[in-house]
């Protein structure tokens, strides 16, 4: 029997200096690359503006959010690319796969009205990271099993 090859959770994260001397979209856009939402030298970095704009107004509805999103790329003089509505929903929904945001019936908005802090702590390290490290430690497990006969 073949294993399907389909991630069930997917998480990468990256180390970078401390975030001191920067601020706004830039310091979005590491937490970003941080987190693996974005991949460095990326120019597709609409998830971005998507997350700044719920940071910024907490709860959003999906036009709302576009419209926050292109207002933030003409503030920050960026090229209005990747602002089409299916992108739009594709780049939500990546932020609720790792339970930074999260949709109510009328809109979007930061999980649980929450700090990012406590969603790190709560939702990625408790629950997510735990259940990666437990599953990649369960194949390590394996690998070692099979190849020590």
């Amino acid at each position: 029997m073949k294993a399907k090859d389909i991630a069930l959770a997917e998480l990468t994260l990256r180390k970078y200096e401390r975030p001191f001397k920067i601020g706004g979209r830039e310091l979005v856009s590491r937490l970003c690359l941080s987190m693996g939402l974005l991949q460095p030298g990326d120019s597709r970095d609409i998830i971005v503006d998507v997350l700044m704009a719920l940071l910024i107004k907490r709860k959003l509805t999906a036009p709302e959010v576009e419209e926050m999103v292109v207002a933030l790329r003409k503030k920050h003089k960026m090229p209005l690319v990747g602002i089409a509505p299916s992108n739009l929903r594709r780049q939500l929904k990546r932020l609720r796969d790792v339970y930074i945001i999260e949709k109510t019936p009328t809109h979007y908005r930061i999980a649980e009205n929450d700090t990012l802090e406590n969603i790190f702590n709560e939702k990625i390290d408790q629950f997510l990271l735990k259940s990666v490290k437990e599953r990649v430690k369960e194949y390590f497990t394996a690998v070692d099993k099979e190849f020590s006969k």
